[in-house]
């Protein structure tokens, strides 16, 4: 009996097929939070090492990933640049105005949960000292503080988006 080997016309033999290596390598690395090797790189994208390392030096040099100082050299996305990134998608699809309404939701949000758990953010949130908390509870404050957290991730980004889109919306009059 032969081995059959998995159809290029697959979604990875398709995605392999119609990317180019340093394509590849950067979907890699907008899905992966943690550090890789170019070794690791090369694995998860399907391509040679030299290849995943010429891929990652100019991911660093657009300021789009961040190479560590470690032996070998690790390489991870840059935070800093997916904030930009989605800074800028935000104030280009909505006006400011929209975008304060959201901050404004989002800020009734988080005063619910500081009046919920009686603090002034998720991580003044103390564990209780029951140990017998039933596994469902746990997890629903889990999912709280996750999700308040996330509330002002989002506050942020959307209140820099707010003055993006001014800011553009500005540029625009001007011209």
């Amino acid at each position: 009996m032969t081995e059959e080997r998995p159809s290029e016309d697959g979604a990875r033999g398709q995605w392999q097929k119609n990317r180019t290596t340093f394509q590849r390598v950067y979907d890699v690395l907008v899905g992966t939070y943690e550090s890789g090797s170019a070794k690791e790189f090369a694995e998860w994208a399907d391509c040679s090492e030299n290849g995943a390392r010429e891929a990652l030096s100019q991911l660093v040099e657009m300021g789009i990933a961040e190479k560590t100082d470690t032996r070998p050299a690790g390489y991870r996305r840059n935070p800093s640049y997916f904030r930009w990134k989605r800074i800028e998608e935000l104030a280009g699809e909505y006006s400011a105005s929209e975008l304060r309404r959201r901050v404004d939701e989002l800020i009734e949000e988080d005063r619910q949960f500081q009046d919920e758990y009686g603090v002034p953010s998720p991580d003044a949130v103390v564990e209780p000292d029951d140990v017998e908390a039933d596994h469902e509870s746990v997890h629903e404050r889990w999912d709280d503080l996750s999700e308040w957290r996330t509330v002002r991730r989002d506050i942020s980004v959307l209140k820099q988006a707010v003055q993006r889109a001014e800011s553009t919306h500005d540029d625009r009059a001007r011209a």
